[in-house]
This record gives C-alpha cells, structure tokens and sequence, in this order.
C-alpha cells in the first residue's frame, strides 16, 4: 500500500474514533438534537484528531504525524 493512502486511512480511523466517543459521550451527558450533537461531536474531533501527511526526503517517502498533544512531528 502507498504511504499516501496509509495516510489518508490514519487520518480518516483517528478522525472517527474520537468521532464516535465525542459523539457518545456528549449524547450521554447533554440533551440537544442530534444534528447539533454530531456538528459539536466533528468540531471537537476535528480539532483533536492527529494529521498524518506523505513527506520525501532524499528520494524516500515517509508518513510523519502531528498532534495537538506532541511538540513537533512523530515520523512512523
């Protein structure tokens, strides 16, 4: 599998993740409509989801992460 495509699987499985745990956990302790449980539930996991990317150096493609909890980047 391309490194591009491991990417963009990480960043969609870590977005989702906390999709759903935000998105139960606000269900569970707030009462509002469904459709303002899921916008809060992806601006919450947008903002703490980690960001995968596909960087070359010297001719080698590598997957490096960013996360708001980590200074810098994490290569994998």
């Amino acid at each position: 599998m391309r490194p591009k495509h491991k990417a963009l699987m990480f960043n969609f499985f870590g977005f989702a993740i906390l999709f759903i745990i935000t998105r139960i956990i606000l269900g569970h302790f707030f009462s509002f409509h469904r459709i303002i449980l899921a916008i809060t539930a992806f601006v919450i996991a947008s903002l703490l989801a980690p960001k995968f990317a596909v960087v070359t150096d010297d001719g080698n493609k590598k997957i490096i992460m960013k996360w708001l909890f980590i200074n810098g980047f994490r290569e994998l």
